[in-house]
């Protein structure tokens, strides 16, 4: 595995053009994707043709340095989602998004929070990122949780987009999380 972090439990890597069954896989559980789409799966040949290509453009766009990785269990080699640490497409590069989307079989042990922390210390540590950001609906309570724990403050609520309206929440709207590096560095 070519290990782009690794954390205590956790090791990241690059995704590559063979990895779409696990993406695929880790859209289709309901669960996982309750407030991205209502847990609608998405389908595979979107996965395939349009979100792993993307995926792996931005590899060589930002030079590997960020962008969404693949992340395993240290211990077995188990695949638990991803996490990624990019600039919005045309935005700057030292203004960075935070996500993650783990398996629901991942969640409550601490590894969004592991893994966060790691991304957010090679950010501001080692990649000249400046500010970071991350987004979720209001009432996803488990992901506002962990922008929390990593020291990251509510900056703002956004408007929910069209697309996501008929999601059971979207009344409440959005909320961005922020942390600069000298707050990061503070804490």
């Amino acid at each position: 595995m070519d290990t782009y972090l690794e954390t205590e439990r956790l090791a990241l890597r690059r995704f590559t053009a063979d990895d779409a069954d696990l993406l695929i896989e880790l859209d289709s559980d309901p669960a996982v994707m309750r407030y991205l789409t209502g847990g609608e799966a998405t389908a595979p040949e979107i996965v395939r043709e349009r979100h792993l290509p993307h995926i792996i453009a931005g590899y060589e766009k930002w030079d590997g340095d960020l962008g969404l990785f693949a992340a395993h269990e240290r211990d077995g080699g188990a695949f638990i989602g991803w996490f990624c640490l990019r600039p919005k497409p045309d935005g700057p590069r030292d203004e960075a998004e935070l996500g993650y989307r783990l398996r629901q079989a991942s969640w409550g042990v601490g590894y969004a929070t592991e893994g966060s922390r790691a991304l957010l210390r090679k950010g501001f540590a080692g990649l000249g990122v400046r500010m970071v950001w991350a987004e979720t609906m209001a009432v996803n309570r488990g992901s506002r949780n962990v922008m929390e724990k990593v020291a990251m403050r509510l900056a703002d609520t956004i408007p929910t987009p069209p697309d996501m309206e008929t999601i059971e929440g979207s009344e409440h709207g959005g909320v961005r999380y922020e942390i600069t590096k000298e707050q990061w560095e503070q804490r």
